[in-house]
């Protein structure tokens, strides 16, 4: 019986994980989608976080992918530290199934781990609701993207277990590469 592995990206899964993002992000051009690019630059910056980057393999491929890398929440002249999600892509072939979730949670399951707090998301809220995202403009977060209402959403890591206050509201800063999405 063949199962789902949840594991960070090893070094040696680069291709794998552009082939599955350009595929699940495909452009009737042709061109290299921008989570592709997202993805490759970020590699490189201060914003990537090697544990948050997350593969979903089945059958020995990798046929998911879902990546938390670093941006700060700007309030009081003071940065706090917070994840963005994103890019989230499934193998055409592997959608469906559960996989693209799976390796969601896994994600935020290696961000919580890790003490994580805050992570904030611009997508579907039909399928990030799921995860406990809700309107991030509720804990007073503003973005280049918050304009855009219901897609922009956040989610505070295990509240309960911490028994630290909410993360502060503000701006929340993105690193370059996200400028070019």
């Amino acid at each position: 019986m063949t199962t789902l592995r949840l594991r960070p990206e090893d070094p040696a899964d680069t291709f794998a994980v552009r082939r599955v993002l350009t595929a699940a992000f495909a452009r009737p051009d042709g061109t290299t989608p921008g989570e592709v690019t997202l993805v490759e630059e970020l590699r490189g910056s201060a914003a990537w976080i090697p544990e948050l980057a997350m593969v979903a393999e089945y059958g020995g491929e990798v046929v998911g992918y879902a990546l938390l890398s670093r941006v700060h929440v700007a309030s009081d002249a003071v940065r706090w530290p917070a994840l963005v999600l994103g890019p989230v892509g499934v193998a055409p072939h592997r959608q469906r199934v559960g996989h693209g979730a799976a390796v969601v949670q896994a994600a935020l399951d290696a961000a919580t781990e890790l003490g994580e707090r805050l992570v904030v998301v611009l997508g579907d809220p039909a399928y990030y609701r799921r995860f406990g995202f809700g309107p991030a403009d509720r804990l007073g977060l503003t973005s280049p993207w918050s304009g855009l209402g219901e897609p922009w959403q956040a989610l505070v890591l295990s509240p309960d277990v911490s028994g630290e206050p909410p993360p502060p509201s503000g701006e929340v800063v993105f690193p370059p590469p996200w400028s070019r999405v």
